[in-house]
């Protein structure tokens, strides 16, 4: 990941990147976990700024610290990163979840990624996190403007195949339906759709929200061509923030994951 972290730190200094509301003291987040060992990954929109800063707004500081700042480095500007420094960055992102990770947002996820047999977390782990853009906004991706939203996928659209190219993923889980079009987008395809009925959201004045599975196979992804195809595994519930996304939904998702990612398997 050496060459798309250079990549990634060399594009923060790109003077459109200033319009995007991106926290450009923070460092690149390639991977949440070790991407070298994951066969699995989740896939979401772009980091969230809480992995940087505590609930006032304050960097995190010492054992709350998640990833690499400028501060934390010791540098002025990321013009000043050396082989060091890369790897520094690389090594968190590789202990992420033997750290202090943002369980509040991870274990949902962990509890769907179990039905292909792997975890974030513990002796078993064997997954992941990616995101689509990896560098953190100081606001929610749904606050950014269309256009910052779109100078983002203009200027790291192709990480997530970098990325990808250079891993052992066969299965990709897209957490929600923004993440799924998105993704379509970015890799220039369209999923197959599915309504799944035991994946409904009941609503009490308004129509229950209907639960859609996704489905597909990737070799390349922005251009950029993949050393063996990926299974592409996605659900429109963006589990931790879609309304009234119950435990029984949950594991109803986490048993359609177990059954399509026995196709990596065989």
């Amino acid at each position: 990941m050496y060459t798309a972290l250079t990549t990634l730190i060399n594009r923060l200094d790109s003077s459109n990147l200033s319009d995007t509301n991106v926290i450009q003291w923070g460092c690149p987040v390639p991977s949440f976990g070790d991407l070298s060992n994951s066969q699995v990954a989740t896939l979401g929109l772009n980091p969230s700024n809480r992995e940087f800063v505590d609930d006032r707004g304050n960097e995190l500081q010492g054992p709350l610290r998640r990833f690499h700042t400028l501060t934390s480095l010791g540098l002025r500007e990321w013009s000043e990163v050396d082989a060091r420094h890369l790897g520094m960055i690389l090594e968190s992102c590789r202990t992420y979840f033997t750290g202090n990770p943002y369980d509040r947002w991870f274990k949902k996820l962990e509890q769907v990624i179990s039905g292909a047999k792997v975890s974030y977390y513990g002796s078993l782990r064997g997954a992941c996190h990616l995101d689509l853009i990896p560098y953190a906004t100081a606001c929610k991706w749904a606050e950014l403007t269309p256009k910052q939203r779109s100078l983002l996928l203009d200027i790291a659209g192709d990480t997530l195949g970098l990325i990808l190219r250079d891993s052992p993923v066969r299965l990709l889980i897209l957490n929600g339906r923004s993440v799924v079009e998105q993704f379509q987008n970015v890799a220039g395809i369209k999923l197959d759709s599915q309504e799944m009925p035991s994946w409904s959201l009941p609503r009490q004045s308004s129509p229950n929200v209907t639960g859609i599975a996704y489905t597909g196979t990737i070799d390349t992804v922005a251009g950029v061509m993949l050393r063996h195809k990926v299974l592409v595994l996605g659900y429109n519930h963006n589990l931790q923030s879609s309304f009234g996304v119950t435990t029984e939904v949950i594991q109803e998702i986490r048993f359609w994951i177990s059954l399509a990612s026995k196709e990596i398997a065989q």
